[in-house]
């Protein structure tokens, strides 16, 4: 890679950048990267930033202009018949800048814009999200209940969570295989005494079942709650701290996207060793989440904030593999 930015930190296991993605993006070779993720500025809602760079301080037609450019460098880049994810949300409208209140389909807007730009829509999942937390959070009307005793018609459901796959044409040359043999998420049980459980417990009715060896029973359980199109168990608090990476400059909070996700997208479409790209590093979940998967994770930045903070988060990984290499050490 040829890649040039303000400030970088380059090590055998992750690079990041502080930059311009639309820039940096440029010094990535063609069909280099196995997986990517990220969480776009959704537009219009959120600012990150003042600077005239940022994708999220455009207007709408300026927001997709530019965003367009940065899914076709995406494309370049990927290897052909891998993944790309696509984390978003619909975007609630309000009176005052819109003079209604409703929902606009920003992902579905996302979804034409990679179409557009040559990618396969692969598939999507909705997370779900507690509709108290989000009016805690966002003081929408939609989901007071007292709005209900007033007048319902206002009233509406909370926003969910959308990851969105898209694939680049081609054949995959080298494929995504494996066995699952963790779980990230809560409430499945795949342990040694689980397993014993399921083993002693044949099906009723069925006198010529036979148990799966333990790794395949856990693999199977696992897919079928990460096949399923609604993940109803996503930690929503787990996510990098961030309160670091703000400045007086901010005009709304930075939104981490859960730890949950981003490893269960990485162990569902990456091989170990594999490289993960983000556009968009933040605070550095996407390239944490990678590195601690046993990938190798690529990440730009524009604000210099949140670069730092990044650092400092991806840093940690460094640390616990230190301390756990002197752990090995003291038990020899």
């Amino acid at each position: 890679m040829n890649i040039k930015a303000v400030n970088q930190v380059v090590t055998d296991r992750y690079a990041i950048y502080e930059g311009d993605s639309c820039e940096l993006i440029r010094g990535i070779p063609s069909d280099t990267i196995h997986f990517g993720i990220h969480s776009p500025p959704f537009e219009g809602l959120y600012k990150f930033s003042n600077f005239d760079r940022d994708i999220s301080n455009n207007d709408t037609d300026g927001f997709w202009t530019h965003y367009q450019f940065l899914i076709q460098e995406l494309l370049r880049v990927t290897m052909p018949g891998r993944i790309h994810a696509v984390h978003c949300m619909q975007l609630p409208t309000s009176k005052i800048r819109h003079g209604h209140i409703g929902m606009r389909d920003f992902r579905g807007e996302v979804v034409r814009a990679y179409e557009d730009a040559g990618w396969i829509f692969h598939s999507e999942v909705c997370i779900w999200k507690d509709p108290v937390v989000a009016q805690q959070r966002t003081k929408s009307i939609r989901l007071l209940h007292k709005q209900i005793t007033k007048d319902s018609a206002i009233s509406g459901q909370g926003l969910a969570d959308y990851m969105l796959m898209f694939r680049k044409p081609g054949d995959n040359p080298d494929p995504v295989d494996g066995m699952f043999d963790r779980y990230v998420g809560t409430g499945l049980d795949i342990s040694d005494e689980a397993y014993r459980h399921y083993c002693a417990n044949p099906p009723d009715g069925n006198p010529n079942w036979r148990p799966w060896p333990m790794d395949q029973w856990r693999s199977v359980l696992v897919w079928q709650r990460y096949a399923s199109p609604v993940w109803m168990d996503i930690n929503q608090t787990r996510t990098l701290q961030y309160r670091a990476g703000r400045d007086e400059k901010d005009e709304q909070h930075i939104s981490p996207l859960q730890l949950d996700v981003i490893e269960r997208c990485i162990e569902l479409w990456s091989n170990p060793g594999d490289v993960v790209l983000t556009p968009f590093l933040g605070i550095g979940s996407e390239v944490y989440g990678a590195v601690a998967a046993g990938r190798k994770g690529i990440g730009f930045e524009l604000k210099p904030s949140y670069f730092r903070q990044a650092v400092r988060n991806i840093a940690e990984l460094d640390e616990a593999k230190t301390v756990n290499l002197f752990a090995m050490d003291g038990a020899a």
